[in-house]
């Protein structure tokens, strides 16, 4: 991280613009948002009636209740709409017709965004990582410094402030704003909030966004001397914070304290756990007192990448000066959603195996089962393309070929009964006395020295939606079978893919954890992204046109590889 003071401006024409998140993401940790909220604060959302609509907000009951729970007079506590409102209100207040924010970077990115757009200048000082440095804010504060950011923890290092530096800060220059930024104080080892207060030019920052788990209620708090307040209360609308927001904050607050140490507690379980775990698959973990981790990484946009097709979304700073090696790894404060992201940075990082699915990865079908579709289709006068068999399985759900048959059978507008169905593709597929069956015209699509080499490196196994005979006839017949240290097909489970269950077994049979899995249709990717297996898509031979590639694209495929050699240079 850039270590040199700088002045910097943001460009403030341009909005911050939340990331784009696809669909198959279902486990957001790049916004350090909480749980769910508790069933209290749900039931104060149903049981606000009509009123709460139709009325202007009054919050000054809650504002006396949270004044209260932070030990402070109603006076010297605002209500605001999220810890951004009163950071544009103090910035407002403080920065308006000119003057210099000094802020510890990198740091909260609104403080520079409120501050230019009230008019003011700011100048960085370099925080990468360990002690507050207040001897360089100390040298940077000149005539024209009217406000001080300390944000601790920080966001996004983790970081913490001492009360020792605050007090020399402001005791220093008892005329200028010095604003703690304490929205993960509740995470922290120690809550600065009531000391803070003895300082009559420090204004605190508190929210319901984190630790709270209401990011979405937009409530925050600012907190100091009532002559501080006063003039925020100036700065801002009137009616900043809905009525609802006011009668859910107060909810939590009588109902709810439980569950905001409940989740606290899991935080700082989780953060040991996942420095701990982030150092042990190679990445570069800072001390963190929030309820995120700050880890170097060689590649992060290979991390954030490969978690994100596992369904989890983390923040990067593609770009960014200070921040462009790192990543930032959430603490979902939920067991089983901390188990789930453990898995899967293992599976990026360190797969403990690699899972093949047999059609279109090793063997090529193109002429056996897909033609088999096609036979079976015209028994009853129902021709057929290719094209039109590839969309259906690009459509996903679509991993057993016996009733792809019979949804093509359906959509031509004939009703056939499955076992009928499977009847007949089994004797195109298997042959009858004295005809060939197309199982015969497969191919194989990877040499074997290849093979021996991914198993140098790790076991394998397969993974497919063929019946147990076939499977093996196939790896029987290119003398395959001794390659692979298990062998899953449709036979051994009751949900096929993309159920993750082939999937799960696959890895139960390895004794691993982690995993990546090649395949060549969506049903493959969705399935090794349920089991927190790296899905990696394959382009077959037989079908490399734009709808299956695209498919393979859009079901979250961390790549797609043309052929299986090219997965050497990618394993870790």
């Amino acid at each position: 991280m850039d270590r040199a003071t700088s002045q910097t401006h943001v460009d403030v024409s341009r909005p911050y613009v939340r990331p784009t998140i696809p669909a198959h993401v279902d486990l957001r940790l790049d916004a350090n948002e909480g749980p769910p909220p508790a069933r209290a604060i749900l039931d104060a959302v149903r049981g606000a009636g009509g009123d709460v609509l139709r009325r202007y907000p009054d919050g000054a009951d809650t504002e006396r209740a949270f004044a209260a729970y932070f030990g402070v007079e109603p006076e010297s506590l605002l209500m605001t709409a999220g810890a951004d409102d009163a950071i544009d209100r103090l910035c407002r207040v403080a920065l308006s017709g000119g003057g210099t924010l000094v802020l510890p970077s990198p740091s909260f990115e609104m403080f520079e965004r409120y501050a230019t757009l009230a008019g003011g200048r700011v100048v960085r000082v370099p925080w990468p990582e360990g002690a507050w440095p207040v001897d360089a804010v100390l040298d940077t504060i000149d005539g024209g410094t009217r406000m001080v950011a300390m944000v601790s923890p920080n966001n996004p290092t983790g970081a913490v402030a001492s009360f020792d530096a605050l007090e020399r800060v402001a005791t220093a220059h008892p005329d200028v704003l010095v604003v703690l930024d304490h929205a993960y104080a509740e995470f922290a080892d120690e809550d600065l909030t009531r000391r803070a207060l003895e300082l009559p030019n420090v204004v605190v920052l508190r929210t319901m966004s984190k630790a709270w788990s209401l990011a979405g209620l937009r409530v925050g708090f600012a907190l100091g001397a009532a002559e501080r307040i006063a003039p925020l209360r100036a700065a801002g609308p009137p009616y900043a914070v809905s009525q609802i927001a006011v009668e859910v904050a107060r909810a939590a607050l009588e109902n709810a304290r439980g569950a905001m140490e409940s989740t606290v507690a899991s935080v700082r379980d989780e953060r040991e756990a996942l420095t701990r775990r982030a150092a042990e698959l190679g990445l570069r973990p800072l001390p963190s007192q929030a309820n995120f981790v700050l880890a170097g990484a060689d590649d992060p946009a290979r991390v954030d990448r490969g978690l994100q097709c596992m369904g989890i979304k983390i923040r990067t700073w593609p770009g960014h000066p200070e921040l462009d090696g790192y990543v930032r790894l959430g603490c979902p404060a939920d067991r089983r959603a901390f188990a789930r992201f453990d898995r899967a940075l293992g599976s990026l990082l360190r797969p403990g195996a690699l899972l093949l699915d047999m059609d279109g990865v090793i063997a090529d079908e193109g002429e056996s089962y897909r033609e088999a579709i096609r036979a079976t289709l015209a028994e009853f006068d129902v021709e057929m393309d290719r094209e039109r068999i590839a969309q259906m399985k690009a459509a996903g759900n679509a991993n057993n070929d016996w009733r792809v048959t019979q949804r093509l059978l359906t959509e031509a507008g004939i009703a056939v009964d499955y076992d009928e169905v499977v009847a007949r593709f089994e004797r195109h597929y298997q042959g009858t006395d004295g005809q060939p069956g197309l199982h015969e015209k497969e191919t194989l699509l990877v040499e074997r020295n290849v093979l021996e080499a991914l198993r140098a490196r790790m076991p394998l196994a397969i993974v497919t939606g063929r019946p147990r005979r076939d499977a093996i006839r196939f790896l029987e017949r290119f003398e395959l079978l001794d390659l692979f240290d298990a062998v899953v097909t449709v036979d051994d489970v009751a949900r096929g893919k993309p159920d993750p269950e082939p999937v799960e077994l696959a890895l139960s049979q390895l004794g691993v954890r982690t995993a990546w899995m090649v395949g060549d249709t969506p049903d493959d990717l969705v399935a090794a992204r349920a089991a927190s297996v790296l899905p990696i898509g394959i382009g077959a031979p037989s079908r490399r046109d734009a709808v299956s590639l695209a498919s393979l694209d859009d079901a979250g495929a961390f790549t797609v590889l043309d052929r299986l050699a090219d997965l050497q240079e990618m394993l870790p």
